[in-house]
């Protein structure tokens, strides 16, 4: 049923310009509410510079993936939490009300992970963030999404997106400003308290969400509200349709607010919006889009750059490419539709992704070799033992096998003759010594990946990624998530869907550094190829389009909803219906 109660004549992106300037307590609603999305951008972005600078103040963090991965993987573990808590929260207390919380947990966390004294203080402010993060992360889209006329609705939670993705790329460029300054990552962490305390000023003069007081019996409240947000021609019908959503569900469940999972199983039009709704945010991390925000200056390093201040300087392209690719999803989210969008997103992360798996594995296989007359020349005590007790032996090594060297850490010193391509010395990495005697001989230094004529088309990849990914798959289940569940159930289903996103987002934030060592960079790239296709499969089959239709009518068509694989044909009937719709409703935008 794709766009069949709204015609769009003009592009729905200048449409909600146009009405916010003639109205724009609507935007002010929408971008107050969306600085969570830019806290939630930030918070999520400002680790993977900020890990590069803390692995060098501690030592443990260095020598322990498992600790790196923690540090990273703990906001998201604070997030699961955060988003259960908020979708039971935002139903009990309202929108408004957990955001405020969610601002509160922002700042505290803030503050801890500023002050740490060692990695284990980083954990517990990683965690405050996190539970932040995930109250932030469902209450944000969901109040947009209630306060936005129908018609531009879709463009409106889109700019959640967009602030998150500009909170990506703001925590980049806050990460490049700090690089030379005293305490460089306490700064990096510490900067998210800044917009938290400036939301939490605006939200305190804004109302709650018109349709969560419609649903506690505050109708005269909920009508003020709505009056400012409709204009007066559209106001009564939105009224109706509240009143009448609010109706059959009494009419469903009389006066009991008791939710069970066997009700939600059981209720067709719930169990559809839960399928397509929590596979949409399932799939949006396991396509790998976080390895790269999260680690995006490792992955440079591991394309051949060994440089810190130039692994985050080019991971600014890419985060600012996200950004970008939010601004293009604003434009064309409620003009080509959500399920077409994800479409054309899933193919180019696919072909992305095999760009990707096809450079780490030509940068793998064609590494410099290691010279052993120019390990020899550095001191004995420097050069790494594992390559010491192999060349006893015979065997060749190159850069790759002295970066996986089992025994002791060890890494890559590339070759002084003004070429990195050619043969260079295995040294240990343990301590800074080798480091800088490498560095004492106006060389580079590897320790994360090895140098290669092939680097700049990971970045090429990275980029295809970030510009296929953001405008689809990166905020679209965001959105479908918003409109797609009964009001009853708005908020509890929009928190397990939540929780889903961040379960999943652990897994892979936990998983990625420690299986580029196991089985290599390209195949863990090849592995997110594969489950890229199966997100492909799964839009297909499984997510309705939910282009211009109001909050209430969506729950009609998930009611009747059929099997349509044939997604880009229009409806039969859905001309003749939107003509209808358009003629009840005075041309319905």
């Amino acid at each position: 049923m794709e766009g069949g109660v709204h015609e769009f004549d003009g592009s729905t992106f200048k449409e909600c310009f146009s009405l916010s300037w003639r109205n724009p307590y609507v935007l002010r609603l929408a971008f107050s509410a969306g600085i969570g999305g830019l806290l939630f951008g930030y918070d999520t972005g400002v680790i993977s510079g900020a890990l590069l600078y803390i692995r060098d103040d501690f030592a443990s963090v260095d020598r322990q993936t498992w600790l790196q991965e923690m540090i990273v993987s703990m906001a998201v573990a604070g997030a699961i939490i955060g988003a259960a808590i908020g979708g039971w929260a935002t139903d009990r207390f309202g929108r408004r009300a957990s955001i405020l919380a969610a601002d509160f947990l922002f700042f505290a966390g803030a503050a801890v992970m500023a002050s740490a004294m060692g990695p284990a203080q980083l954990v517990v402010g990683r965690v405050f963030v996190g539970l932040g993060v995930g109250m932030a992360s469902m209450t944000a889209p969901l109040y947009i999404s209630e306060a936005s006329p129908a018609r531009i609705r879709g463009a409106l939670v889109s700019t959640n997106g967009f602030l998150i993705t500009g909170g990506q790329f703001l925590a980049y460029l806050i990460n490049l400003a700090f690089t030379k300054a005293p305490g460089t990552w306490r700064w990096m962490l510490g900067v998210a308290a800044v917009p938290a305390v400036v939301q939490f000023g605006l939200m305190l003069f804004l109302p709650e969400s018109p349709r969560w007081l419609y649903r506690k019996g505050r109708a005269e409240e909920a009508e003020a509200i709505l009056r400012r947000i409709y204009s007066a021609a559209e106001v009564e019908r939105e009224i109706a349709e509240l009143k009448e959503s609010v109706a059959a569900e009494a009419r469903e469940r009389g006066s009991s607010e008791k939710l069970s999972a066997a009700t939600l199983l059981r209720t067709a039009t719930v169990r559809r919006a839960l399928v397509a709704g929590v596979g949409l945010q399932v799939f949006q991390q396991l396509v790998g889009i976080n390895t790269v925000m999260y680690y995006s200056p490792t992955i440079v390093q591991l394309a051949g750059f060994a440089s810190n201040q130039t692994a985050l300087a080019l991971s600014l392209v890419t985060s600012g490419l996200n950004a970008l690719g939010s601004v293009v999803s604003i434009y064309f989210i409620d003009r080509t539709g959500r399920k077409k969008l994800l479409i054309i997103s899933l193919v180019g992360v696919i072909l992305s992704l095999g760009v990707l798996t096809a450079v780490f594995h030509e940068t793998a296989s064609h590494s410099p070799a290691v010279s052993a007359a120019d390990t020899g020349h550095f001191n004995s005590s420097l050069i790494c033992p594992a390559y010491s007790a192999a060349t006893t032996g015979g065997g060749f090594w190159d850069c790759t096998r002295c970066l996986k060297a089992k025994s002791t850490a060890c890494g890559f010193c590339a070759s002084g003759a003004g070429n990195k391509l050619l043969p260079g010395a295995c040294l240990a990495s343990g301590n800074d010594t080798a480091r800088d005697a490498c560095h004492g001989e106006g060389r580079l230094w590897y320790t994360r990946g090895c140098p290669s004529r092939y680097g700049w088309l990971a970045l090429v990849g990275l980029a295809l990624y970030i510009i296929f990914f953001s405008p689809g798959m990166g905020t679209v289940p965001w959105i479908v998530n918003s409109e797609i569940y009964p009001l009853r159930y708005r908020g509890v289903c929009g928190g397990v869907a939540a929780t889903a996103n961040w379960v999943s987002n652990l897994a892979v934030a936990q998983s990625f550094l420690s299986l580029t060592q196991a089985i290599g960079t390209s195949w863990t790239f090849l592995i997110f190829g594969g489950l890229s296709v199966a997100a492909l499969a799964f839009v297909l089959v499984c997510v309705p389009e939910t282009k211009g239709l109001p909050i209430e009518e969506v729950e009609k068509m998930l009611e009747r909803r059929e099997l349509r694989l044939r997604f880009w044909a229009p409806r039969t009937g859905d001309a003749d219906g939107a003509g209808k719709e358009s003629g009840k409703r005075g041309g319905g935008g």
